[in-house]
């Protein structure tokens, strides 16, 4: 039997959709955004959105096992090292998830400069 619980539904999407199959449950967090002037702060608070909607699925950053990353007008020379700098911040050394980063034109808003969905796995 497949269960789903919405967390924090929004007009036309939930931030979180939680599946339960047997013991295991599935999280799939929708793009957070961050706010801030710069890549960087745009980042760590993006991070700490998916921190929040991790918690509020009883689950981690251990538990991450896919990441898709979109960051606009990417520059692989200036923007992968403050990206990667942040993620280690919040995921550690080892054990990354399987891990998109795709540079894009634009994204909801135009002071949006990053956004992260991620899947997590609880058992």
């Amino acid at each position: 039997m497949i269960e789903k619980e919405y967390i924090e539904p929004n007009e036309g999407f939930s931030q979180t959709v939680v599946v339960k199959t047997g013991s295991f449950k599935t999280l799939y967090i929708s793009g957070q955004i961050g706010h801030g002037n710069d890549l960087e702060s745009q980042t760590i608070t993006t991070f700490q959105n998916l921190e929040m909607q991790l918690q509020n699925g009883n689950a981690t950053f251990k538990d991450v096992v896919k990441m898709n990353t979109y960051i606009v007008n990417f520059n692989p020379e200036v923007d992968l090292p403050i990206f990667r700098k942040v993620r280690k911040e919040f995921l550690g050394n080892e054990n990354y998830p399987a891990s998109t980063l795709v540079g894009v034109e634009s994204l909801g808003k135009k002071e949006w400069l990053i956004e992260i969905e991620a899947i997590a796995v609880v058992e």
